[in-house]
């Protein structure tokens, strides 16, 4: 046994109970209240060896259970039986594409630096997301979903596409259908109403992978079809292993479609996830999973329109010039150009989906962005597992978050599903991925 290895798993038991200890006395402050809109409260960073970890353990849904709509909606499974659905794509004649999708394994080079500390969040990661559902296998696969009939209930099931690498985003632009693979954006050539794809696909352009500590990538196309906006998330927390490693990640990319040449479009936002065109200005608007590690009520996930060129402060700073003291060396010059996001979703909620209404909904919900807050594990209490909307109004939100779907959530703090991907049917109603309820939840307002 390595020696340096024998001795870390002699001091875990004591050093975990100790870190544990410390971790476990940590818990939110701040009213949820003073957490969201444009001008969160950002308290005094904590710290500690091990972060605070509580989590909704992964159970899936008990027989004649769902999520719970708000007043003035109904639910119905558009699909279940599914394997860790996580993103969705509806196609211009109804049919829904799913994204069945894990994390891949990592290079076996990808090994982790930094002693005796990296060792034990290492394997306490581990554990955070077994529990959390994300340790099951990637089905690297794209489902379509049919129905026909139109009673909000899939009648077909198939499968359109395999043998993919981790899928995530998917955009289907003219003829062809592209797909963000963990490490690429490939094509497919794809007809209306076609059910299967066997030809290869065609690679467009790379994206940055390797340990992938952030494997989603998403994809969303401009409106003229010749360009490609995909997101990409960190490879760390904090930059703790070298910003070596971090070329072109915390980003968003554009590419151009015809070429396959991109440019990096804005960075420094740590986690983007879902992208969406809002309909009255046309500007891009994403949600960003913020840092860990400061404490339950640090840091502020968020919603913010994304501007060319635009840098967002990951790894030095967040919320603008909030400077992260962990991280070396300080880089001043870039805390001093970072922008500050728009709009606070709540501390450690972990927005992914996101998806902008219109007229087909309620007035109520007819102007604003419907959101996937996917669920904390590093805060006391629990915060986030749930699908949010935010008004707006004249292009920007205008209101606290109102709740869509709720009841994720057993009463004794499982998680009987965890939203992710969200969009707006071809009939106007909000379709939400499941990723451990393994289910597409149908949202439709009741009429």
């Amino acid at each position: 046994m390595n020696t340096k290895l024998g001795g870390m798993k002699r001091l875990t038991l004591p050093l975990l109970a100790a870190a544990l200890l410390a971790a476990c006395s940590d818990m939110a402050q701040l009213p949820d209240s003073s957490t969201v809109g444009p001008s969160p409260q950002l308290p005094t960073p904590r710290t500690s060896v091990i972060p605070t970890v509580n989590i909704a353990p992964a159970q899936g849904w008990p027989t004649g259970r769902q999520p719970q709509a708000a007043a003035g909606f109904r639910v119905t499974p558009l699909a279940t039986g599914l394997s860790h659905p996580r993103w969705l794509h509806v196609l211009p004649n109804g049919d829904v594409l799913v994204a069945e999708s894990n994390k891949p394994q990592p290079p076996e080079d990808a090994q982790e630096q930094g002693g005796v500390k990296a060792w034990l969040q290492k394997i306490i990661m581990k554990q955070v997301m077994k529990r959390a559902g994300a340790g099951v296998p990637s089905a690297d696969r794209i489902t379509l979903l049919r129905d026909a009939d139109g009673d909000g209930v899939a009648e077909m099931k198939t499968v359109l596409l395999e043998g993919l690498h981790s899928p995530f985003g998917m955009a289907l632009v003219g003829n062809q259908l592209y797909v963000a693979n963990a490490d690429a954006v490939v094509r497919f050539p794809f007809s209306a109403g076609q059910t299967r794809i066997t030809v290869p696909g065609v690679k467009v352009t790379d994206l940055p992978s390797g340990r992938n500590h952030h494997w989603t990538k998403n994809i969303l196309p401009a409106r003229d079809g010749r360009r490609l906006y995909a997101t990409v998330g960190s490879n760390s927390n904090v930059a703790e292993h070298g910003m070596e490693i971090e070329e072109g990640r915390a980003a968003i990319w554009e590419v151009d479609l015809p070429t396959g040449n991109k440019r990096l479009f804005a960075s420094g936002l740590r986690n983007p996830n879902g992208l969406a065109w809002e309909p009255a200005t046309g500007v891009l608007w994403t949600v960003v999973n913020e840092r860990d590690e400061l404490g339950s009520d640090l840091v502020p996930d968020y919603l913010t329109s994304v501007r060319d060129g635009g840098f967002y402060g990951w790894p030095w700073s967040y919320w603008g010039d909030k400077v992260d003291k962990r991280v070396e060396p300080p880089r001043p010059d870039l805390v001093a150009r970072s922008i500050r996001p728009d709009y606070a979703l709540g501390n450690h909620v972990a927005p992914l989906g996101l998806a902008f209404s219109d007229a087909r909904m309620p007035a109520a919900f007819a102007n604003g962005a419907f959101i996937g807050l996917h669920g904390s594990w590093n805060r006391r209490p629990l915060s986030g597992y749930k699908v949010v909307f935010v008004p707006f109004a004249n292009g920007r939100p205008s209101g606290e978050p109102v709740d869509v779907l709720t009841g994720f959530v057993s009463p004794d703090g499982n998680a009987w599903g965890r939203p992710v991907g969200v969009e707006l049917d071809a009939k106007g109603a909000l379709l939400v991925a499941d990723d451990v309820g393994n289910a597409v939840w149908r949202v439709a307002p009741i009429r």
